[in-house]
């Protein structure tokens, strides 16, 4: 399983490799104003993956927060002491925790 883990490893890595070799023309990106960008196209395909992938990072960032948060609230420290065995179980928790997922 390792040895074929590494085989789709490389398999991909010769896939990207020979599409970069393959789009090494320039490509020209128009902003605002009148301003441009050259650059190989490669170079504006993995730019603007990343630009992506920032985005939808820097997007989930607030709700991974609030779950924090929620799981922070949620847990209870053990006991400072050992409890009797007389003391009763602590009930389950609240209904007031968010459901997952945000839903």
């Amino acid at each position: 399983m390792k040895y074929l883990l590494w085989l789709l490893k490389a398999a991909i890595f010769f896939t990207l490799f020979a599409f970069a070799l393959n789009n090494q023309q320039d490509a020209t990106v128009h902003f605002f104003f009148g301003t441009q960008w050259r650059a190989p196209l490669v170079l504006v395909v993995l730019t603007a993956f990343a630009a992506g992938l920032a985005v939808g990072v820097l997007g989930m960032v607030p709700r991974w927060w609030k779950h924090r948060r929620a799981a922070r609230r949620a847990h209870v420290p053990p006991p400072a002491s050992p409890a009797p065995a007389a003391v009763a179980p602590t009930p389950p928790p609240s209904a007031e925790i968010l459901p997952p997922h945000g839903i």
